[in-house]
């Protein structure tokens, strides 16, 4: 009779409670462990393992930042120039914006931890972000048509746009205001009216790293100004916005404009540098992996003896020109990419198995094995089957002419002196 595993309960008896503590209302229950008693063996076991369950939180949707009884609508905007276009509701033909308003705070301010979210933006790939949001004053929540969230380093958009979907000119307002010049990549934002503390760098920088990444900062104390430059355009766009007739630690009103270039000249080096490394990161894309350590001169022995091999294409003394070679290794970079897409490929049915071509074809000679080259379209058995078809060959004779018939057709050739 087989032996029935009988579990067995044991008590363990809990410890006894030191006489400084106090005792509790509700007695400590003891341990309970579960013996097992199977072939004369006894097992203990433990309590149940703990799993862990993984919850993914959904993105939540974008609340709505104003209610929107408090902007008002219907009602033209203040005159700020000599022209009021009906089409965008706003007034053209000044060069600066109206005094009175630039000094006038704004009436709510965007939190990007609470007002981020979802929108119906989400949905279209390429879409602009939220002018409203980024000012803090956008009534619709998740039913915007636009993106309710910071830029990123992906957010890439036309240069004659800027991340909001407006069109920009080719020369700045004469306040380095409104929406800037497609001709200058403007990363650096102008900040006026500061109030001066001691801690005036720290401020800035806590007040205006909200927005994205920053590449520096530069503070005039004596003046109350900032120059704050970002990593990112696009970030750049939406901080002005965000703090445009904003505060910081205190009641003032900024005033956020576009820097001009910088007079400096290790400013205007840094600058050149950045560029010239963008521009370099696109070559070396460009190129390939191979030809990029070729130029920089990280060629192994073994990529150089490839490379000699693979340059003459089967010629001796030949040589291809840089462009030729440097077509071809994007060619076969190109093509083991797509071979790792596509997965193996089936073997087509008019090549034959490698036993069947040893067994039919014949071996070349030695003489013959120098002259063939892997990389030609024929392959190198197949040269040599013709090769000795053509030696073995036999010519044929020429047709004889016609032999004359009469006096017309007496002419052997069509030279004139016979």
């Amino acid at each position: 009779m087989a032996d029935v595993a009988v579990p067995e309960f044991v008590s363990t008896p809990a410890a006894p409670a030191s006489p400084s503590r106090k005792r509790s209302a509700k007695p400590e229950e003891p341990t309970v462990t579960a013996l097992t008693k199977q072939n004369g063996e006894t097992a203990v076991e433990g309590p149940p393992a703990k799993k862990t369950k993984l919850i993914r939180r959904k993105r939540k949707p974008a609340p709505p930042q104003i209610d929107p009884a408090l902007l008002k609508t219907g009602q033209p905007p203040p005159q700020t120039g000599t022209t009021f276009n009906i089409w965008y509701n706003k007034w053209a033909g000044g060069d600066r914006e109206d005094a009175y308003l630039s000094k006038t705070a704004a009436i709510s301010r965007c939190k990007v931890r609470e007002h981020s979210g979802w929108t119906q933006a989400d949905k279209t790939p390429g879409s602009y972000f939220c002018l409203f949001f980024a000012r803090g004053i956008c009534p619709k929540g998740h039913e915007c048509q636009y993106l309710h969230r910071l830029p990123g380093v992906y957010d890439i958009f036309n240069p004659n746009i800027d991340c909001f979907g407006r069109d920009r000119h080719s020369d700045y307002r004469d306040d380095m205001g409104g929406v800037g010049s497609f001709l200058r990549q403007n990363r650096t934002l102008y900040v006026g009216r500061i109030h001066v503390t001691d801690d005036i760098e720290e401020v800035v920088a806590r007040h205006f790293q909200e927005w994205g990444e920053i590449d520096r900062i530069r503070v005039l104390t004596a003046r109350g100004v900032a120059f704050v430059t970002y990593v990112n355009e696009a970030n750049s766009q939406f901080a002005k916005e965000a703090m445009a007739h904003q505060a910081l630690d205190n009641s003032e009103v900024l005033n956020v404009r576009w820097a001009t270039v910088d007079p400096n000249p290790l400013s205007q080096k840094r600058e050149v540098a950045r560029i010239e490394e963008q521009a370099a990161e696109a070559v070396r894309r460009a190129l390939g992996e191979t030809a990029v350590r070729q130029i920089e001169g990280r060629e192994t022995a073994d990529d150089r003896a490839q490379r000699r091999a693979d340059a003459g294409f089967g010629l001796d003394g030949y040589e291809a020109p840089e462009g030729i070679w440097f077509n071809r290794q994007k060619e076969l970079e190109a093509a083991e990419k797509q071979a790792q897409l596509d997965g193996p490929s089936e073997r087509r049915m008019i090549e034959a198995s490698s036993e069947q071509e040893a067994a039919t074809d014949p071996e070349p000679e030695p003489a013959q094995k120098h002259e063939q080259f892997s990389n030609g379209i024929l392959g190198s058995r197949t040269l040599a089957a013709l090769q000795g078809r053509s030696a073995n060959a036999t010519p044929t004779p020429a047709p004889s002419k016609p032999a004359a018939s009469g006096p017309l057709v007496g002419y052997g050739s069509d030279d004139d002196e016979d």
